[in-house]
């Protein structure tokens, strides 16, 4: 019998195994599984052939039937390597049919525990609560499954109201539901309010009394207070409003509406503001707790928030001028809000009650607090409290740069096989960054030519978990060995080279790479990505052919520059082993050695030329040049963005591998290939290591990827701006415009990376803030930039305590977008103007900067009090009246 069962088995014949097993006894089962754990062993080896998925629904429902224990039988059916062969739950079913009701409430309950993503079937989860009439479960993965089950059985008709309706178990999985993180996104599967809607049938459900009304109210109320993600507030928010509470049900929930409005996501405060707004202006909320409210909701960031509380405030205020006292100070809260609106509104509340004060406690604390207003503000508020206007402030600004970054030096190369693995296992998991990549690297190459099985051995555990080695060895070829045009990031140059120490990489396919180099050479980023991947290509090659004994080109620091020193060491070393050199390791290292250091660039070059090598006679002519020149270079608009053309580097051109010769080539907007193959942001910051004292070149390369996060609204490419800034040579026009292009950025980590450089680069003092206003003023006038954007970037530089030098920036920024305001151009982006304005006028009243702004005061003259008109007010009275700081 257990023979018939093993061939039926693994020939996939699941009725024909089935059949066996009724017919057995439970020894008999018991003595069959071993056998089943052995042929499960056996297909884990190749779970995607034929076989194994012919076998695995049969060995599902086999070794599920043949163990007595409940856990046993959990873990069996829920087994990751049975996943995606499984066999249907209505055989599995049938074959556990014949248990005990207990230990199938057991088995049910322990498949309930497993996470949701094991996917285990509702289907049998509910069908052995049938079976065993055990309580329903109520963990994570069931109540996901019961949603996804009503969902799917639309088909069987009638409405989801309907079906949830002839649920037995309806109340027990709504409140489970209601517990249940992160269900939002299932629950959003109809929307709308209707019968056909999770919001809309749970809502006529509690109508129907299906739902305990006051338990269902209570449960939306405690799922929105411990918040959640933006889909679960949005339905349970939504289901919430379906219910309808009444007047008395919400004055029953004031302290949770006072929670909610103080700490919940904004939709759900907005909710809660209104219906408490609705209770003060009945009389219902008394003026201690709307004094609570209002401090809460004025502490918040977003205006609409604020704005609709103060409007409330003036509303109860005009109602009730006895609640001054304690209402007043809670306006003043708003004294310290970031919006200079904000302020002046919360002002003129204070302005318009400030005589029915009756209370010097209040009147005292209203006092103290004024002094959070904007300087404009404070005479005003002073004024209206009656007393005395504050004095100037003569405290001299200080400006607040961040640190120096400091370049980290590289760790001395691993010692020992071992070490090298794990090097090389968490740079793939991650990405290693240059210092990483370079420590891996450099790793691979000694211990191959020290000790190459050895290597391979201590590789073993980071081999394993590579999609290339356990597949035919034809994908590899095919990926690294044949295909011209393959690009390689970090991790791409990792696999390929541990797929060459494996042998699976053809000597010929590599010489070819070498031979050939990289196709696509009329790409923005040919010349980095062919000098980049050329030195990895020779490194394979040389592996399978005369490995090296280590990399010269490996840098001293992580931005990639290397000591001359070090590199005359390298050579010296080289030169008593009797090693061959690589051309291109050698080209990268002539690129990455320091130079602007004249001294140490001078004694270096001394000892590199008595070494009596060519390669030192090189290092020592290279070194003997000087610094690297600035290539001349000029800017050409396309379309709305503005980018930089570079005119070529004749020492880039001579001496170098034909790889290499690119980079000395010039660089136009529009000769070279818009779309390129290196969609990989990561890679920048590589190719930035390329020449590390050229960063203006580089960065002249990625132009046109940096206008992007504005232009196109891409994200990620402005990770590279920090590393652009803490970079070597000089800081020119393809930097400073791909600052900017960063500060206008359509994301916000793209926004932050690009406040990063312009922090940074000031630190070092390396920012021409006059070329940087300039710039941002033409890209937004061209639409490149949008002004609110912008705001955001630079509001997050001011609040570092950056001001002047914000400031400095702006001051030449606004001009060009105030003129066109001016003289009514119709690309005048008044939009969002308003909010650069109030950053300037921030910065201006912080840095206690003074002088006239091109074309501002016009502005100021406008009529209305629009948000453009009343900070463009403000700023010509932080920087030409004589206002009390």
């Amino acid at each position: 019998m257990s023979a018939e069962l093993m061939a039926a088995v693994r020939a996939g014949r699941t009725a024909e195994a089935v059949g066996l097993l009724e017919g057995m006894t439970d020894a008999e089962r018991r003595a069959c599984f071993p056998e089943l754990r052995a042929l499960r062993k056996e297909l884990r080896a190749a779970p995607w052939d034929a076989a194994s998925r012919r076998a695995h629904p049969a060995l599902h429902a086999a070794g599920a039937a043949c163990q007595t224990g409940a856990a046993g039988v959990a873990t069996w059916i829920a087994a990751a390597d049975m996943r995606w062969s499984r066999v249907s739950p209505g055989v599995l079913l049938h074959v556990l049919g014949d248990r005990e009701p207990g230990w199938l409430g057991e088995v049910t309950h322990r498949l309930a525990q497993r996470p949701a993503a094991s996917g285990v079937p509702y289907e049998l989860m509910a069908g052995l609560v049938r079976l065993s009439g055990c309580p329903v479960p109520t963990t994570d993965a069931y109540v996901r499954g019961w949603v996804d089950h009503h969902i799917g059985t639309w088909q069987h008709g009638g409405s989801l109201h309907e079906r949830l309706r002839r649920d037995p178990h309806l109340r027990t999985m709504v409140a489970a539901l209601f517990e249940t993180d992160d269900i939002g996104g299932r629950l959003q599967w109809a929307d709308g309010s209707g019968p056909n809607s999770w919001t809309g049938a749970l809502a006529l459900l509690t109508a129907d009394g299906a739902l305990d009304r006051a338990a269902t109210v209570d449960a939306c109320v405690a799922k929105l207070l411990r918040g959640g993600t933006t889909a679960d507030q949005r339905v349970f928010l939504r289901l919430l409003k379906s219910l309808a509470p009444t007047r008395a049900e919400e004055r029953e929930r004031t302290a949770d509406w006072l929670a909610l409005a103080a700490a919940a996501a904004s939709p759900v405060a907005a909710h809660a503001q209104s219906v408490l707004a609705a209770l003060a202006l009945d009389g219902e909320l008394p003026a201690a707790r709307l004094a609570e409210l209002s401090g809460a909701v004025l502490f918040r960031t977003e205006k609409k928030l604020v704005r609709a509380q103060l409007v409330l405030l003036g509303k109860v205020l005009a109602r009730d001028a006895s609640s001054a006292d304690e209402l007043l100070p809670a306006v003043a809260q708003a004294f310290g809000h970031e919006d200079s609106d904000v302020q002046e509104r919360a002002l003129k509340l204070v302005e318009r009650h400030a005589g029915t004060l009756r209370s010097p406690d209040a009147r005292e604390e209203l006092a103290v607090s004024a002094g959070q207003l904007i300087p404009a503000l404070r005479s005003r508020a002073a004024g209206a409290l009656g007393i005395a206007a504050p004095g100037a402030d003569v405290a001299a600004y200080e400006e607040i740069l961040p640190p120096v970054p400091e370049p980290m030096r590289l760790a001395p190369a691993p010692e020992t096989a071992v070490e090298v693995a794990e090097e090389v296992g968490a740079a793939l998991a991650s990405e290693p960054g240059v210092a990483g990549f370079e420590r891996a690297l450099d790793g691979l190459v000694r211990h191959a030519h020290r000790d190459r099985e050895a290597l391979l051995e201590a590789l073993e555990p980071v081999l394993a978990r590579r999609w290339w080695h356990s597949t035919d060895p034809v994908y590899a070829q095919a990926r690294f060995g044949s295909d011209r045009h393959a690009v390689l990031g970090a991790d791409d140059a990792l696999d390929m080279l541990l797929a060459t120490l494996c042998g699976q990489v053809p000597t010929a396919a590599l010489h070819a790479r070498v031979r050939t180099g990289t196709s696509g050479r009329d790409r923005v980023h040919g010349a980095l990505a062919r000098a980049f991947e050329h030195r990895l290509w020779e490194v394979a090659y040389r592996i399978h052919t005369d490995p090296l004994p280590f990399l010269l080109s490996t840098p001293t620091w992580s931005t990639g520059l290397l000591e001359p020193d070090e590199l005359v060491d390298r050579l010296d070393a080289y030169r008593r082993l009797g090693a061959r050199v690589s051309a291109a390791d050698f080209a990268q290292a002539l690129l990455r050695v320091r130079r602007e250091d004249r001294d140490a660039a001078g004694a270096a070059a001394r000892r590199a030329a008595s070494l009596g090598t060519a390669e030192g006679a090189r290092l020592a002519a290279w070194l003997a040049s000087g610094p690297p020149a600035a290539p001349a270079s000029g800017r050409r608009t396309f379309g709305s963005r503005v980018l930089v053309e570079l005119g070529e580097v004749p020492e880039l051109r001579e001496g170098f591998p034909e790889e290499f010769r690119s980079l000395g080539g010039p660089l136009g907007s529009f000769g070279d290939g818009r779309y390129c193959p290196h969609w990989n942001n990561l890679v920048h910051g590589h190719w930035l290591a390329l020449l590390p004292e050229r960063r203006e070149w580089v960065a002249a390369r990625l132009l046109r990827d940096l206008s992007s996060v504005a232009v196109d609204d891409g994200r990620g490419a402005a990770a590279v701006l920090p590393l652009l800034a803490e970079s070597g040579g000089g800081a020119g026009d393809a930097v400073h415009l791909g600052v900017a292009y960063g500060l206008g950025a359509r994301h916000p980590e793209d926004r932050l990376a690009a406040v990063d450089a312009l922090l940074v680069l000031a630190a070092r003092g390396q920012l021409d803030a006059n070329l940087l206003g300039a710039d941002l003023g033409q890209l937004v006038r061209r639409g490149a930039v949008k002004p609110l954007r912008l705001a955001e970037s630079v509001r997050t530089a001011a609040a570092t305590g950056a001001n002047a030098t914000v400031w400095t920036v702006l001051r030449q920024a606004l001009p060009v977008l105030l003129a066109d305001l001016a003289t009514g151009e119709p690309a005048a982006p008044a939009r969002g103007l308003g909010d650069l304005l109030a950053v300037a006028a921030e910065c201006a009243e912080r840095s206690g900067a003074r002088g006239e702004l091109p074309h501002l005061a016009r502005a100021a003259a406008r009529r209305g009090s629009s948000r453009l008109v009343t900070q463009a007010r403000r700023l010509h009275v932080a920087l030409v009246e004589e206002v009390a700081a």
